[in-house]
This record gives C-alpha cells, sequence and structure tokens, in this order.
C-alpha cells in the first residue's frame, strides 16, 4: 500500500474516533445536567445552581490531578504549542481525560465550551496513531488536524467549516494534498455523528427572513461592534486569568473561583454551561423566556430589561468562563465566543426594532451573523467563522453579510490586538508560535548541533610566537583568546596579525591580550536560532562565539546554519 493511501485510510479512522469521543461528550453532558436540573423547584434550582459550579469543577480538577494525572485548562493552545515546539507529539492521557474532566466542569454548569476538548481529544487521537504508526512529525501534524476536523464536524455537523477550522488554526500552512485526509475526517465525524445521534442540531430553527442588500448598513455596524466585543472578550479573559493566578494557593481559586461563578449563574443563569438553549430561544424570537429561570426578574417582560439583562451576560461570560478554567475546570473559548456573539447580535437588532426608525431587522439572521463576527475576531478564523455559521443555517442566505461581518470584525480586532486570543495565552504562559515558516523551521535547529569546536583557543598570557605556532596547525582564521578557566576574554583574526607576524622582534615582545579585540557578539548555548540569527543580522559577522556560563564553547557560522536549514527544508519537502 502506498503511504499516501495508508495515511488516507487513517484519517477516515480518525474521524470516527473523534466523532464517537464528540458523541460521547455530548451525551454524557446532557444526562449529568438532565440529572441535576429536572424535576425540581424553579424557586430552589437557582441556590442549587450556586452549588453546582463548585462541585464540579471541584471534582474535575481532582479527577485530573490525581486520577488522570492531567489538569483541564485551555487545550487548544497547548496543540498548536506540541505541533509546533513538540514534533506534533500529545500526551496519550488526552485522548480520553478531556472527555470525562469536561463533561464533569460542564455539566455542573462550568461556563465553557466542549468544542477545545474535543478538538484536543480528536487531536490526541490522531498524534497518537501517528505515532503507533511510526510516521513523521509532519504526518502527525496533519493526523492531528484529522483529529480537529472529525470532532468540529461531529459537533455542529458542518464538515467545510470543520476543514477550513482545522487549516485556519490547528495546522496554519497545508499543501492542497493534505486537503483530502481532512475532508475525509471531516465526512467521517460527521456521519458518525448522524449515525449515533440523528441529524439533530445544536441550533434548532428555521430562517423564514430573507436577506436584503438594504441590511447592509446596519451589518457594518454589526461588524464593528463584533471586533469591539471581541477585543473585550480577548482581555478580560486574560485579565481574569492573571486575576486567578494571583492566588497562589489552588484551594483558593477553586473555592473563590467555583463561589464567584456560582454567584453568577445564580443571579444569570443563561450564563450556566455552554449556553446554547439561550441562542436558540433568541434566534425563534423567544427572548422573554431567558427571565423564566432567573429569581429575580421572572415575572417582568420589560423590553428594556431583557437589553440590560441581555448586556450584563455579554459583559459576564468572558469573565465566567475564564474563572472555570481558572479554578481548574476543563474547557474552552469557542463555545463562549459564539455565545456572546450571539446575544450581541440579537440585542443589536431588537434596539434597533425596538427604536422603529427606518427598516426591521430580522433577529435570527442579526444573531447568526453575530455568532461569525465574535468567533472571527476572538479566534482570528474569519473563514472558519464564516462556513462553519453558513452550514448550520442550512445554505446559503446569509453568506453575503456572514463575509461582510467577518471581515469587518477581524479588521477592527487586529487593528488592536495583532494575535489571535489562543497566542496571546501561550505567549502568558512564556511559549510562543513561530510567526513564519522560515522562522519555523529556524527553530527546529538548535545551536549544540551547529557549534564549530575546530578553532583552536589560546591564552591570553601568551606570545605572538604561541600565537604563530598555532597559525600554522590550525586550519582556521580566528583564534578565541581564554583565560585559565576557559573563559572567553577576546579573539584574534589571521588579518590581525598579517602584518607583523614575521617581525622576530614582535614575535617575542608582543603578547596575545595586546592584540585581542572583542567579538561583535556573543552567542549563549541557551538561545534559540531566531535570535542567533537577529545577531548575525546586526553584527554583520559570519562567525560569533558561544559561551556556556561565560565559558568557551566553540563557534557558529552562517555557512553552518545556511547548510543546516537546507538540509531540513530538503527533508521536509521530501517528507
Amino acid at each position: 500500500m502506498s503511504n499516501q493511501a495508508f495515511v488516507l485510510i487513517l484519517s477516515g479512522l480518525i474521524g470516527i474516533l473523534s466523532g464517537i469521543a464528540a458523541v460521547i461528550l455530548k451525551e454524557a453532558v446532557h444526562a449529568i445536567q438532565k440529572f441535576l436540573t429536572e424535576d425540581f423547584y424553579t424557586e430552589y434550582a437557582n441556590f442549587l445552581y450556586i452549588l453546582y459550579p463548585l462541585i464540579g469543577i471541584g471534582v474535575a480538577y481532582f479527577a485530573g490531578k490525581y486520577l488522570l494525572k492531567d489538569v483541564g485548562g485551555h487545550g487548544i493552545p497547548d496543540v498548536l504549542f506540541n505541533i509546533s515546539k513538540n514534533s506534533a507529539l500529545i500526551p496519550r492521557v488526552k485522548m480520553y481525560s478531556r472527555v470525562i474532566t469536561s463533561a464533569l466542569t460542564v455539566g455542573f454548569g462550568g461556563s465553557v465550551g466542549l468544542e477545545a476538548p474535543m478538538v484536543v481529544t480528536g487531536s490526541a487521537i490522531g498524534s497518537n496513531v501517528g505515532l503507533l504508526m511510526h510516521l513523521n512529525a509532519k504526518k502527525r501534524a496533519l493526523l492531528i488536524g484529522c483529529g480537529a476536523a472529525g470532532a468540529i464536524s461531529a459537533i455542529f455537523g458542518a464538515p467545510i467549516g470543520a476543514v477550513i477550522f482545522a487549516v485556519e488554526v490547528i495546522l496554519l500552512e497545508v499543501s492542497s494534498a493534505s486537503f483530502i485526509p481532512l475532508l475525509i475526517a471531516s465526512v467521517m465525524g460527521s456521519l458518525t455523528s448522524m449515525i449515533l445521534m440523528g441529524k439533530e442540531s445544536i441550533f434548532k430553527f428555521n430562517l423564514t427572513d430573507s436577506f436584503s442588500a438594504s441590511h447592509m448598513p446596519y451589518y457594518f455596524l454589526l461588524g464593528i461592534g463584533c471586533g469591539l466585543v471581541s477585543l473585550y472578550f480577548s482581555r478580560m479573559v486574560r485579565k481574569t486569568e492573571r486575576a486567578m493566578e494571583d492566588l497562589n494557593d489552588q484551594w483558593m481559586r477553586l473555592l473563590y473561583g467555583g463561589a464567584f461563578l456560582g454567584f453568577i449563574v445564580f443571579f444569570f443563569p443563561p450564563i450556566y454551561g455552554e449556553g446554547y438553549e439561550t441562542l436558540n430561544l433568541l434566534i425563534e424570537g423567544k427572548s422573554a423566556q431567558i427571565l423564566e429561570k432567573s429569581p429575580f426578574f421572572s415575572s417582568f417582560e420589560n423590553p428594556l430589561l431583557i437589553i440590560g439583562f441581555l448586556i450584563m451576560i455579554i459583559l459576564l461570560k468572558p469573565i465566567a468562563s475564564a474563572i472555570t478554567l481558572g479554578a481548574g475546570g476543563s474547557g474552552g473559548i469557542f463555545a463562549p465566543s459564539l455565545y456572546v456573539g450571539g446575544i450581541l447580535g440579537f440585542v443589536f437588532a431588537y434596539t434597533k426594532n425596538m427604536v422603529d426608525f427606518h427598516i426591521e431587522l430580522p433577529l435570527a439572521h442579526f444573531t447568526l451573523v453575530a455568532m461569525c463576527g465574535v468567533m472571527a475576531g476572538v479566534q482570528h478564523s474569519p473563514l472558519s467563522a464564516i462556513f462553519l455559521i453558513a452550514e448550520i443555517t442550512g445554505g446559503y442566505e446569509l453568506f453575503i453579510p456572514l463575509m461582510f461581518v467577518s471581515a469587518i470584525s477581524f479588521t477592527t480586532t487586529t487593528y488592536f490586538q495583532k494575535d489571535s486570543l489562543y497566542k496571546l495565552q501561550l505567549r502568558d504562559q512564556g511559549k510562543s508560535l513561530p510567526e513564519t515558516k522560515d522562522q519555523e523551521l529556524l527553530d527546529t535547529i538548535t545551536l549544540s548541533h551547529v557549534i564549530e569546536r575546530d578553532l583552536l583557543p589560546i591564552h591570553h598570557e601568551a606570545r605572538l610566537l604561541d600565537l604563530i605556532n598555532l597559525v600554522k596547525v590550525s586550519k582556521r582564521n580566528i583564534f578565541p583568546v581564554v583565560d585559565d578557566q576557559k573563559r572567553l576574554l577576546g579573539i584574534i583574526t589571521l588579518d590581525d596579525i598579517r602584518d607583523i607576524m614575521f617581525d622576530p622582534e614582535k614575535q617575542k615582545s608582543l603578547l596575545v591580550k595586546q592584540l585581542m579585540h572583542s567579538p561583535p557578539e556573543v552567542l549563549s548555548i541557551t538561545e534559540n536560532m531566531q535570535t542567533a540569527m537577529e545577531k548575525f543580522e546586526r553584527s554583520g559577522a559570519w562567525n560569533l562565539p558561544v559561551l556556556e556560563e561565560e565559558r568557551y564553547i566553540g563557534f557558529v557560522s552562517k555557512s553552518r546554519i545556511f547548510n543546516a536549514y537546507r538540509k531540513r527544508l530538503l527533508r521536509q519537502k521530501h517528507d
């Protein structure tokens, strides 16, 4: 069997396994929520909402830490880092750990989504299947993308959007041949979900209004609003996470975070869990029903109260999501970004219709389009957002406003914030991803692999005559000057002594320390190749010394780096 055919078979298998995992997680969450919230009095339910998130996060944390050895938190940033820096290797435990911890977190009311845990699970399945079959890092990365595509496709029933998500967010750069395994995995994930669960969708609606070009000015304003809300979402998530990290004790994070989240859910029940049920009510025009579970607002049907209530949810949802993760829960911000976007779009259209100016706006259209806008702004994935919502709506009726709002939101967000929330979270952890393919390839080369150790050192108290004797046996024209502890004091080049090396008097009188000079730059053995290349460019040098705690190790030359770069480029092309 050819290598390509083998990868295609593996991609289909990974799609099926990811689809099964997605179904298990969704069914587990629904079963837990049904068990906890069914058949009790509404007036008492809210008091239980205070306790449920704390219990769920606590059980998920202890299960992850002591049983599974995989504590929750963000998933997609870690997947990106493993692809870039860890040869596309993801720990085996993640093939099932996030299914368990996320089911407990979200089932008990943690305000996060299931999409990120499913992407982690699918990616871990892809990585470990690739490792089992002895595939190289590049093909393992492709199978990670297949796992992510299969998981997203199974959750939303959107195979095209899932493939684009895998390319735009997970893999970042793939060849045209790589699309085929992604397509197969995505289709198999969707089919698996359909076979096991039927054609039931997360969103239940039937669009009756048609798109009108007269709505475009309002979509433009909505796009700007989505961009600004995306910016708020990203910054509030990071600020809240940093505040949680300031609580050094995990018990304090768990108790304070769980209690605070419980009180948020107590006052604003729609924040409980993923929140897709709330979006369904808004899309169907049943906005008054979102107040029914609130102990304070259930008896009111004032439109202004509904608007204020929803605005508070927009402001609190990113905080609640970050608290859930910071306290020890497992989940992601994929669903919260869709949730906040949907509420924003509804509030925008609902408020405009209340004013009764110009033309009436379709609430369902603006709710769905704003989901696309905020997802594009938060995750910096405009194409994924467009196709995901287009497939959810079952057609291309909203394709023009989806494209327009996604572009405006993405442009607005990137004007103030260059990177996606995923990359910013990695940076907060002291990690970084390569920005270009060139940088990614350079990062695979380490200084220790390109050090040249055949440059002969000389003591700083030696005479010029000793240096000339060294020149006779050396094949290089650079000589590092060191002390008794092998610390680098300077360098001497052949050009520095060419005019005086045959003068007998100077051979005996001049000391090496009188002739040496400082190198233009010095490299540390712990530096990455990107920093090393910046020093080469800044200094204009062709060779630079390498030190380990001030001790001389050797030299690195541009030609050696270029040779290593070329070999890796050819190997990558061959793979």
